[in-house]
């Protein structure tokens, strides 16, 4: 059996939940869904440019749980961007 997940801690909420390709239309779109973690990772490391270990305090989760949370934001924001899918914040 696995471990159970453990709450993340996360100030920071979107002010939109979804990113698309201008001038394509939403049926034709896949997505890409960047869970509220990755989402927090991401604006914590590079958005406001706070070091891992520090970011990982504030979500209070392990920095090499932060380090794979923020590998897999990465990760899926790099594929909607490079084949065009719309981003899904959830």
């Amino acid at each position: 059996m696995p471990r159970p997940c453990k709450r993340r801690k996360v100030i920071g909420r979107p002010n939109s939940s979804y990113f698309k390709p201008a001038g394509i239309r939403m049926m034709a779109l896949e997505e890409s869904v960047l869970n509220i973690s990755e989402f927090e990772a991401i604006r914590l490391i590079d958005f406001k440019e706070i070091l891992q270990e520090e970011a990982a305090k504030q979500m209070q989760i392990s920095q090499p749980t932060l380090s794979r949370i923020l590998k897999s934001g990465r990760k899926k924001i790099a594929d909607a961007i490079i084949n065009g899918k719309a981003i899904k914040i959830e």
